[in-house]
């Protein structure tokens, strides 16, 4: 177990988990909690399949730390909102499936981070927001990307400008979540999900996190083609003549 100032890690094998501990803040996202879910991800250890992301205190994330909001130059703010970009990217893109258990807040920078992970559970006292324009400010996180393309653009309008809540079971229907669970029940729902996700051929799960997203970005023909060269790399590999062979043998492969 590695313990830091705003996040606890722990460890088991193709698993890993990060809890978000900043409890008096809601698990507001500071520089400091950002620095440490970079550090997080870019010192996994090799034989981590999945990372399951929580928060302690009954909130995952409540978004930016206001209180550490300081006044910055355009050049700043630009320099500040890349570096946020940078780090989702390293959860979406970085390899390992990551699971977010939800609970409570999940608001502003808090949906920026559960949006670029993989899987997301929410439990019934989640609440899905995104208040900046109540704030006077942006979403520089990543949100207009990432949250704009599961509730499209006309939706995110809306709820910026309102400041609408959306609880689980709304998230659920919109895709914010893809499930829902009672009280106490992510947690548990994650870790079993990343079992499950930590047993599939490993470069399956690679392509999956690293081609479909990109695909979306591409033309029709572009992304045939590039369905094409993942669909052959991946064929190649000793896991797809394992998984092929474990089929017509009738039993559950063994992959690396």
């Amino acid at each position: 177990m590695l313990k830091s100032t705003y996040s606890e890690a722990t460890y088991d094998g193709q698993i890993a988990e990060l809890e978000l501990i900043r409890e008096d803040k809601r698990n507001a996202m500071s520089d400091g909690l950002l620095a440490e879910i970079e550090h997080f991800y870019a010192t996994l250890p090799k034989e981590v399949r999945v990372v399951i992301l929580h928060g302690r205190g009954g909130h995952y994330c409540s978004g930016l730390d206001l209180a550490e909001h300081v006044s910055r130059s355009a050049e700043d703010g630009v320099y500040h909102s890349r570096n946020w970009h940078r780090v989702m990217d390293m959860i979406q893109f970085g390899g390992p499936v990551t699971i977010s258990a939800m609970t409570g807040a999940v608001i502003g920078g808090g949906l920026e981070l559960a949006t670029a992970t993989h899987v997301r559970i929410a439990e019934p006292s989640v609440i899905f927001q995104l208040p900046e324009g109540r704030r006077g400010i942006f979403v520089g996180g990543g949100a207009t990307v990432r949250v704009g393309r599961i509730l499209g653009p006309d939706r995110m309008v809306e709820m910026m400008l309102t400041g609408r809540k959306y609880d689980a079971e709304e998230g659920l229907r919109l895709g914010l979540a893809h499930y829902t669970v009672g009280e106490g029940e992510a947690l548990p729902l994650a870790r079993k999900l990343a079992r499950q996700v930590a047993g599939n051929a490993p470069m399956s799960n690679y392509f999956m996190v690293n081609a479909l997203s990109r695909i979306d970005d591409m033309s029709r023909a572009d992304g045939l083609f590039t369905e094409s060269l993942a669909a052959a790399l991946v064929q190649t590999t000793p896991d797809a003549e394992e998984g092929l062979r474990a089929f017509l043998e009738k039993r559950a492969p063994t992959f690396r």
